[in-house]
């Protein structure tokens, strides 16, 4: 039985990767004018941003700002009720197959099948992308990203949260995505297991993939993202660097930038 957002993934298994190509300041993905209401209730209300390829970006606000849900209508996830997507110049709503080409989602909630050990694991999900020495580099990759030495050949059930997480995102970025787009990606980890998760994803932009992730942990987006925006009530009231952002507010952190923003 296929987990979590497998519906999202099968659609995907079938699709090759294209190798990625980094452009010089573009934009990889452009969110306008974006909303999103379930029933009576309005979500997303209007959020605006871009991102950079090759960036780490932060969406980062209280748990019920609309964080969620804007990454769930990126990947295609969710319908937009309005406003509008682009994914590397492919629009969500017009093109949503050639978006799940070359993007990669990562949700909290992710699992892995508990009775394959970690490499079993990774070789059963490079099969749906690719066969032959194709699937076996696939998988190497992916033993690279995630790290875990003799482990990846122990049962996904022995695995701690950490490890989980390590072995999780080696399963979104081995097929090779422009995008990776991860929602709270070292929540509930120790400092130790959150260190190595943001230590992974600088070394994943710094291939070239643009990483989009969304926190409420405002240390860890202020340390690891070259951009943040800050979103509260389903509205972005503030985006720029960390380090603009604290001077603007003249404040010690992206927490207390936050609340003085709300709260003007």
């Amino acid at each position: 039985m296929v987990t979590g957002y497998g519906v999202f993934y099968t659609t995907l298994f079938k699709i090759q990767f294209v190798p990625l190509i980094r452009g010089m300041d573009m934009d990889a993905l452009v969110v306008r004018d974006l909303h999103k209401r379930y029933g009576n209730i309005e979500a997303v209300k209007g959020v605006d941003f871009s991102v950079k390829e090759g960036e780490i970006f932060g969406l980062i606000g209280p748990n019920g700002a609309g964080k969620t849900s804007t990454l769930r209508m990126i990947c295609t996830l969710l319908t937009l009720t309005s406003g509008s997507i682009s994914v590397c110049g492919h629009d969500v709503s017009k093109e949503p197959d050639e978006v799940r080409k070359i993007i990669s989602y990562l949700p909290e909630d992710a699992g892995a099948y508990k009775d394959l050990t970690g490499h079993n694991y990774l070789k059963f999900m490079a099969g749906f992308f690719a066969d032959g020495a194709e699937a076996k580099a696939m998988v190497e990759r992916g033993i690279a990203i995630a790290d875990l030495g003799e482990r990846i050949d122990s049962k996904v059930d022995t695995y701690s949260k950490g490890m989980m997480r390590r072995l999780l995102i080696a399963r979104a970025i081995m097929p090779s995505p422009k995008i990776a787009v991860m929602d709270e990606v070292t929540s509930g980890l120790d400092v130790i297991n959150a260190f190595e998760i943001r230590e992974i994803i600088r070394n994943i932009a710094k291939s070239g993939v643009t990483v989009l992730i969304s926190s409420h942990n405002m240390f860890e987006v202020d340390i690891l993202c070259h951009r943040v925006a800050m979103i509260n009530d389903g509205r972005v009231v503030l985006m720029g660097t960390p380090s603009d952002l604290k001077e603007q507010y003249g404040a010690q952190n992206l927490e207390e930038v936050f609340v003085k923003a709300v709260m003007d």
